[in-house]
Protein backbone atom coordinates (compact mmCIF):
# COMPACT_ATOMS: atom_id res chain seq x y z
CA UNK A 1 0.00 0.00 0.00
CA UNK A 2 1.12 3.51 -0.92
CA UNK A 3 2.02 5.73 1.84
CA UNK A 4 2.88 9.50 2.09
CA UNK A 5 6.36 9.87 1.58
CA UNK A 6 5.96 8.55 -1.46
CA UNK A 7 3.54 10.82 -3.01
CA UNK A 8 5.86 13.52 -1.76
CA UNK A 9 8.89 11.83 -3.13
CA UNK A 10 6.65 11.79 -6.46
CA UNK A 11 5.82 15.23 -5.74
CA UNK A 12 9.44 16.70 -5.70
CA UNK A 13 9.65 16.22 -9.41
CA UNK A 14 6.78 18.05 -9.99
CA UNK A 15 7.52 21.93 -11.40
CA UNK A 16 5.98 25.25 -11.10
CA UNK A 17 6.31 26.88 -14.21
CA UNK A 18 6.22 30.16 -12.59
CA UNK A 19 8.57 29.76 -9.83
CA UNK A 20 11.08 26.62 -11.58
CA UNK A 21 10.49 25.06 -7.33
CA UNK A 22 8.65 21.42 -6.46
CA UNK A 23 5.14 21.90 -4.98
CA UNK A 24 6.88 20.16 -1.83
CA UNK A 25 9.56 22.72 -1.67
CA UNK A 26 7.36 25.80 -1.99
CA UNK A 27 4.96 23.97 0.95
CA UNK A 28 2.38 23.91 -0.99
CA UNK A 29 0.81 20.10 -1.01
CA UNK A 30 -1.88 20.27 1.95
CA UNK A 31 -4.47 17.77 3.09
CA UNK A 32 -2.71 14.19 1.50
CA UNK A 33 -5.16 11.42 2.04
CA UNK A 34 -4.61 7.86 0.59
CA UNK A 35 -7.23 5.36 0.95
CA UNK A 36 -5.95 2.04 -0.33
CA UNK A 37 -5.20 3.28 -4.51
CA UNK A 38 -7.25 6.59 -3.96
CA UNK A 39 -4.98 9.38 -3.43
CA UNK A 40 -6.41 13.14 -2.62
CA UNK A 41 -4.51 16.22 -1.91
CA UNK A 42 -4.46 19.47 -2.64
CA UNK A 43 -1.96 21.92 -3.36
CA UNK A 44 -2.29 25.81 -2.19
CA UNK A 45 -0.12 27.96 -4.51
CA UNK A 46 1.08 30.94 -2.47
CA UNK A 47 0.13 33.20 -5.72
CA UNK A 48 -3.09 33.59 -7.67
CA UNK A 49 -2.75 31.55 -11.17
CA UNK A 50 -6.21 30.20 -11.88
CA UNK A 51 -5.43 30.07 -15.30
CA UNK A 52 -2.75 27.37 -14.72
CA UNK A 53 -4.81 25.37 -11.96
CA UNK A 54 -6.06 22.90 -14.49
CA UNK A 55 -2.82 22.30 -15.72
CA UNK A 56 -1.02 21.62 -12.54
CA UNK A 57 -3.69 19.35 -11.48
CA UNK A 58 -3.22 17.17 -14.70
CA UNK A 59 0.67 17.68 -13.93
CA UNK A 60 0.21 16.29 -10.47
CA UNK A 61 -2.41 13.42 -11.53
CA UNK A 62 0.28 12.39 -13.88
CA UNK A 63 3.18 12.01 -11.57
CA UNK A 64 1.19 10.01 -8.80
CA UNK A 65 -0.60 7.55 -11.43
CA UNK A 66 2.81 6.25 -12.53
CA UNK A 67 3.17 4.61 -8.70
CA UNK A 68 3.04 1.00 -8.24
CA UNK A 69 -0.79 0.71 -6.33
CA UNK A 70 -2.27 4.17 -7.58
CA UNK A 71 -5.97 3.72 -8.91
CA UNK A 72 -7.92 6.84 -8.89
CA UNK A 73 -5.90 10.73 -7.79
CA UNK A 74 -8.39 13.89 -6.99
CA UNK A 75 -6.04 17.08 -6.73
CA UNK A 76 -7.72 20.46 -5.69
CA UNK A 77 -6.10 23.30 -6.50
CA UNK A 78 -6.53 26.91 -4.82
CA UNK A 79 -4.85 30.01 -3.72
CA UNK A 80 -4.02 31.39 -0.44
CA UNK A 81 -2.22 34.42 -0.11
CA UNK A 82 0.06 35.54 3.15
CA UNK A 83 0.53 38.79 4.08
CA UNK A 84 4.37 39.51 3.59
CA UNK A 85 7.05 41.80 5.29
CA UNK A 86 6.78 45.67 4.73
CA UNK A 87 9.36 48.45 5.51
CA UNK A 88 10.36 48.30 9.27
CA UNK A 89 8.16 49.97 11.88
CA UNK A 90 4.94 49.34 9.62
CA UNK A 91 2.17 46.94 10.37
CA UNK A 92 -0.25 45.97 7.34
CA UNK A 93 -3.41 47.73 6.70
CA UNK A 94 -6.70 46.36 7.90
CA UNK A 95 -8.15 43.93 5.17
CA UNK A 96 -5.22 44.41 3.37
CA UNK A 97 -2.47 41.69 3.03
CA UNK A 98 -0.53 43.07 0.45
CA UNK A 99 0.93 46.74 -0.84
CA UNK A 100 1.89 46.90 -4.31
CA UNK A 101 2.87 50.46 -5.39
CA UNK A 102 3.11 51.28 -9.26
CA UNK A 103 5.10 54.07 -10.41
CA UNK A 104 6.87 55.51 -12.66
CA UNK A 105 9.39 58.65 -12.90
CA UNK A 106 8.03 60.57 -15.91
CA UNK A 107 4.61 60.70 -16.93
CA UNK A 108 2.76 59.64 -20.28
CA UNK A 109 3.90 56.01 -20.36
CA UNK A 110 1.12 54.08 -19.54
CA UNK A 111 1.56 53.69 -15.96
CA UNK A 112 -2.20 54.12 -15.05
CA UNK A 113 -3.16 51.89 -18.01
CA UNK A 114 -0.42 49.43 -16.72
CA UNK A 115 -1.93 49.58 -12.87
CA UNK A 116 -5.18 48.89 -13.57
CA UNK A 117 -4.26 46.13 -15.84
CA UNK A 118 -1.94 44.59 -13.84
CA UNK A 119 -4.88 44.37 -11.16
CA UNK A 120 -7.87 43.03 -13.50
CA UNK A 121 -4.93 40.37 -14.25
CA UNK A 122 -4.15 39.26 -10.38
CA UNK A 123 -8.21 39.17 -9.72
CA UNK A 124 -8.62 36.95 -13.34
CA UNK A 125 -5.77 35.07 -11.69
CA UNK A 126 -8.33 34.19 -8.58
CA UNK A 127 -6.80 37.36 -5.91
CA UNK A 128 -9.02 39.39 -3.91
CA UNK A 129 -7.48 42.71 -5.47
CA UNK A 130 -8.08 46.49 -4.72
CA UNK A 131 -6.55 49.46 -7.12
CA UNK A 132 -6.08 53.09 -5.16
CA UNK A 133 -5.67 55.91 -7.21
CA UNK A 134 -3.30 57.52 -5.91
CA UNK A 135 -2.92 60.72 -8.30
CA UNK A 136 -4.83 63.79 -6.30
CA UNK A 137 -4.13 66.37 -9.27
CA UNK A 138 -5.04 64.14 -11.78
CA UNK A 139 -7.45 60.85 -10.99
CA UNK A 140 -8.12 58.90 -14.20
CA UNK A 141 -9.20 55.26 -12.61
CA UNK A 142 -12.67 56.65 -12.37
CA UNK A 143 -12.49 56.78 -16.38
CA UNK A 144 -10.46 53.60 -16.61
CA UNK A 145 -12.93 51.65 -14.93
CA UNK A 146 -16.35 52.91 -16.37
CA UNK A 147 -16.99 54.50 -12.42
CA UNK A 148 -17.43 58.46 -13.57
CA UNK A 149 -20.02 59.91 -11.88
CA UNK A 150 -20.60 57.42 -9.20
CA UNK A 151 -20.22 57.76 -6.22
CA UNK A 152 -19.03 55.71 -2.98
CA UNK A 153 -21.39 55.25 -0.18
CA UNK A 154 -20.17 56.30 3.82
CA UNK A 155 -22.40 54.56 6.37
CA UNK A 156 -20.94 55.79 9.15
CA UNK A 157 -19.92 59.25 8.12
CA UNK A 158 -16.43 58.10 8.81
CA UNK A 159 -15.41 55.65 6.78
CA UNK A 160 -16.01 54.80 2.55
CA UNK A 161 -16.83 51.97 1.27
CA UNK A 162 -14.99 51.20 -2.00
CA UNK A 163 -16.67 50.80 -5.47
CA UNK A 164 -16.63 47.65 -7.17
CA UNK A 165 -15.90 47.63 -11.52
CA UNK A 166 -14.83 44.34 -13.31
CA UNK A 167 -14.43 42.46 -9.69
CA UNK A 168 -11.71 45.27 -7.98
CA UNK A 169 -12.62 47.31 -4.89
CA UNK A 170 -11.53 50.81 -6.55
CA UNK A 171 -11.31 54.40 -4.50
CA UNK A 172 -10.18 57.55 -5.82
CA UNK A 173 -10.45 61.33 -5.01
CA UNK A 174 -12.15 61.02 -8.80
CA UNK A 175 -15.38 59.78 -6.96
CA UNK A 176 -15.57 62.44 -4.38
CA UNK A 177 -15.01 65.49 -7.04
CA UNK A 178 -16.52 66.57 -10.12
CA UNK A 179 -14.94 65.62 -13.08
CA UNK A 180 -14.14 68.75 -14.35
CA UNK A 181 -12.83 70.51 -10.84
CA UNK A 182 -9.32 70.92 -10.50
CA UNK A 183 -7.80 70.15 -7.19
CA UNK A 184 -5.56 73.40 -6.42
CA UNK A 185 -4.07 72.19 -2.70
CA UNK A 186 -0.54 72.42 -1.66
CA UNK A 187 1.32 69.62 -0.55
CA UNK A 188 0.58 68.77 3.23
CA UNK A 189 -3.17 69.10 1.79
CA UNK A 190 -2.30 66.19 -1.08
CA UNK A 191 -1.06 63.81 1.20
CA UNK A 192 -3.28 64.03 3.70
CA UNK A 193 -6.28 62.97 1.24
CA UNK A 194 -4.22 60.47 0.26
CA UNK A 195 -3.99 59.07 4.19
CA UNK A 196 -7.53 59.44 4.08
CA UNK A 197 -8.50 57.92 1.32
CA UNK A 198 -5.92 54.59 1.79
CA UNK A 199 -7.28 54.27 5.57
CA UNK A 200 -11.18 55.40 5.53
CA UNK A 201 -11.51 53.03 3.17
CA UNK A 202 -13.30 49.75 3.82
CA UNK A 203 -10.85 47.61 2.03
CA UNK A 204 -12.89 43.58 2.09
CA UNK A 205 -10.13 41.08 3.05
CA UNK A 206 -7.93 41.84 -0.38
CA UNK A 207 -4.74 40.04 -1.51
CA UNK A 208 -3.67 42.89 -3.02
CA UNK A 209 -4.17 46.74 -3.13
CA UNK A 210 -2.65 48.37 -5.71
CA UNK A 211 -1.74 52.19 -5.76
CA UNK A 212 -1.85 54.15 -8.75
CA UNK A 213 0.93 56.78 -8.11
CA UNK A 214 1.20 59.88 -9.87
CA UNK A 215 4.51 60.62 -11.64
CA UNK A 216 7.21 61.53 -10.29
CA UNK A 217 9.27 61.31 -6.48
CA UNK A 218 7.21 64.31 -4.36
CA UNK A 219 5.06 64.69 -1.49
CA UNK A 220 2.84 61.87 -2.19
CA UNK A 221 5.75 58.74 -3.17
CA UNK A 222 7.80 60.20 0.31
CA UNK A 223 4.51 59.69 1.98
CA UNK A 224 3.97 56.86 0.31
CA UNK A 225 7.34 55.06 1.80
CA UNK A 226 7.22 56.11 5.23
CA UNK A 227 3.93 55.82 6.03
CA UNK A 228 2.13 52.89 4.41
CA UNK A 229 3.16 49.58 4.39
CA UNK A 230 4.20 48.52 0.82
CA UNK A 231 5.32 45.19 -0.20
CA UNK A 232 7.12 46.04 -3.02
CA UNK A 233 6.42 48.74 -6.04
CA UNK A 234 6.58 48.53 -10.26
CA UNK A 235 8.52 50.46 -12.01
CA UNK A 236 6.48 50.96 -15.25
CA UNK A 237 8.74 53.20 -18.22
CA UNK A 238 9.03 53.18 -21.93
CA UNK A 239 12.21 51.92 -23.81
CA UNK A 240 13.20 55.89 -24.45
CA UNK A 241 16.25 57.13 -22.69
CA UNK A 242 14.38 60.30 -21.35
CA UNK A 243 11.83 57.86 -19.73
CA UNK A 244 14.68 55.79 -18.39
CA UNK A 245 16.19 58.71 -16.97
CA UNK A 246 13.26 59.51 -14.69
CA UNK A 247 12.28 56.01 -14.17
CA UNK A 248 15.81 55.56 -12.47
CA UNK A 249 14.89 58.31 -10.18
CA UNK A 250 11.80 56.76 -8.95
CA UNK A 251 13.53 53.35 -8.60
CA UNK A 252 16.45 54.80 -6.56
CA UNK A 253 13.89 56.86 -4.21
CA UNK A 254 12.13 53.25 -3.51
CA UNK A 255 15.69 51.88 -2.50
CA UNK A 256 16.25 54.67 0.03
CA UNK A 257 13.33 54.42 1.60
CA UNK A 258 13.93 50.81 2.09
CA UNK A 259 10.94 49.72 -0.34
CA UNK A 260 12.04 46.55 -2.59
CA UNK A 261 11.39 47.26 -6.10
CA UNK A 262 10.09 44.37 -7.68
CA UNK A 263 10.49 44.85 -10.95
CA UNK A 264 10.25 46.83 -14.27
CA UNK A 265 7.30 46.48 -16.97
CA UNK A 266 8.48 48.43 -20.54
CA UNK A 267 5.65 49.73 -21.78
CA UNK A 268 4.71 50.65 -25.50
CA UNK A 269 7.92 48.22 -26.41
CA UNK A 270 7.30 47.26 -29.98
CA UNK A 271 4.28 49.14 -32.60
CA UNK A 272 2.54 46.33 -34.73
CA UNK A 273 0.81 48.23 -37.61
CA UNK A 274 -2.64 47.04 -37.84
CA UNK A 275 -2.89 47.53 -41.53
CA UNK A 276 0.74 45.73 -42.79
CA UNK A 277 1.81 43.84 -39.57
CA UNK A 278 5.39 45.80 -39.56
CA UNK A 279 7.32 45.60 -36.22
CA UNK A 280 9.12 49.21 -35.12
CA UNK A 281 10.44 50.19 -31.63
CA UNK A 282 9.29 53.58 -31.97
CA UNK A 283 10.40 54.75 -28.26
CA UNK A 284 13.84 52.50 -28.86
CA UNK A 285 14.42 49.23 -27.92
CA UNK A 286 15.62 47.20 -24.95
CA UNK A 287 15.77 50.03 -22.36
CA UNK A 288 14.02 48.54 -19.91
CA UNK A 289 16.22 45.46 -20.19
CA UNK A 290 19.11 47.40 -19.34
CA UNK A 291 17.86 49.38 -16.97
CA UNK A 292 16.91 45.78 -15.31
CA UNK A 293 20.57 44.52 -15.65
CA UNK A 294 21.77 47.22 -14.40
CA UNK A 295 19.59 47.63 -11.13
CA UNK A 296 19.53 44.16 -10.69
CA UNK A 297 16.39 43.66 -10.80
CA UNK A 298 14.04 41.76 -12.44
CA UNK A 299 12.22 42.57 -16.11
CA UNK A 300 9.02 41.70 -15.65
CA UNK A 301 7.51 42.02 -18.97
CA UNK A 302 7.27 43.88 -22.31
CA UNK A 303 4.00 45.49 -23.65
CA UNK A 304 2.90 46.57 -27.42
CA UNK A 305 1.74 49.63 -28.45
CA UNK A 306 -1.21 48.87 -28.99
CA UNK A 307 -4.37 51.00 -30.02
CA UNK A 308 -6.32 48.59 -28.74
CA UNK A 309 -5.27 49.21 -25.19
CA UNK A 310 -6.06 52.72 -25.15
CA UNK A 311 -9.51 52.59 -26.62
CA UNK A 312 -10.37 49.65 -23.93
CA UNK A 313 -9.45 51.83 -21.37
CA UNK A 314 -10.91 55.18 -22.61
CA UNK A 315 -14.42 53.49 -22.53
CA UNK A 316 -14.55 51.86 -19.01
CA UNK A 317 -12.82 48.39 -19.78
CA UNK A 318 -9.46 47.76 -19.63
CA UNK A 319 -7.83 45.09 -21.60
CA UNK A 320 -7.93 42.52 -19.36
CA UNK A 321 -11.72 42.52 -18.84
CA UNK A 322 -12.33 43.81 -22.43
CA UNK A 323 -10.60 40.82 -24.30
CA UNK A 324 -9.47 38.11 -21.64
CA UNK A 325 -8.26 35.81 -23.45
CA UNK A 326 -6.22 38.29 -26.37
CA UNK A 327 -2.75 38.73 -26.50
CA UNK A 328 -2.81 41.60 -24.35
CA UNK A 329 -4.58 40.55 -21.68
CA UNK A 330 -2.21 37.28 -21.78
CA UNK A 331 0.84 39.53 -21.22
CA UNK A 332 -0.52 40.92 -18.59
CA UNK A 333 -1.44 37.88 -16.62
CA UNK A 334 2.02 36.78 -17.25
CA UNK A 335 3.34 39.84 -15.56
CA UNK A 336 1.10 39.86 -12.71
CA UNK A 337 1.59 36.11 -11.66
CA UNK A 338 5.97 37.22 -11.76
CA UNK A 339 4.85 40.00 -9.09
CA UNK A 340 2.94 37.61 -7.03
CA UNK A 341 5.96 34.96 -7.25
CA UNK A 342 8.07 37.69 -6.39
CA UNK A 343 6.22 39.18 -3.53
CA UNK A 344 5.52 35.57 -2.52
CA UNK A 345 9.00 35.06 -2.05
CA UNK A 346 9.06 38.04 0.53
CA UNK A 347 9.37 37.04 4.42
CA UNK A 348 5.95 36.75 5.63
CA UNK A 349 4.47 38.86 8.05
CA UNK A 350 3.10 37.05 11.29
CA UNK A 351 1.89 40.28 13.44
CA UNK A 352 -1.97 39.95 12.40
CA UNK A 353 -1.68 36.02 13.83
CA UNK A 354 0.28 37.40 17.42
CA UNK A 355 -1.68 37.69 20.12
CA UNK A 356 -2.42 41.35 21.28
CA UNK A 357 -0.71 42.27 24.88
CA UNK A 358 -2.06 44.42 27.03
CA UNK A 359 -1.42 45.73 30.45
CA UNK A 360 -3.37 46.79 32.96
CA UNK A 361 -3.27 47.86 36.89
CA UNK A 362 -5.59 46.10 38.81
Amino acid sequence: MINEAEVLAALKHCIDADTGRDYVGMKAVRDVKIDGGNVALAIAMPFPAASRHAAIAEQVQTALKTLPGVAQVSVKVETRVDAHAVQRGLSPLPGVKNVIAVASGKGGVGKSTTAVNLALALAAEGARVGILDADIYGPSQPLMLGLQGQRPESPDGKSIIPLLAHGLQAMSIGFLIDAEQPMVWRGPMVTQALMQLLNDTRWDNLDYLLIDLPPGTGDIQLTLSQKVPVTGAVIVTTPQDIALLDARKGLKMFEKVGVPVVGIVENMAMHICSNCGHAEAIFGEGGGGRMAQEYGVSLLGQLPLDRAIRESTDTGKPSVAADPDGKVATIYKQIARTVAVKVGEKARDFSAKLPKIVIQNN
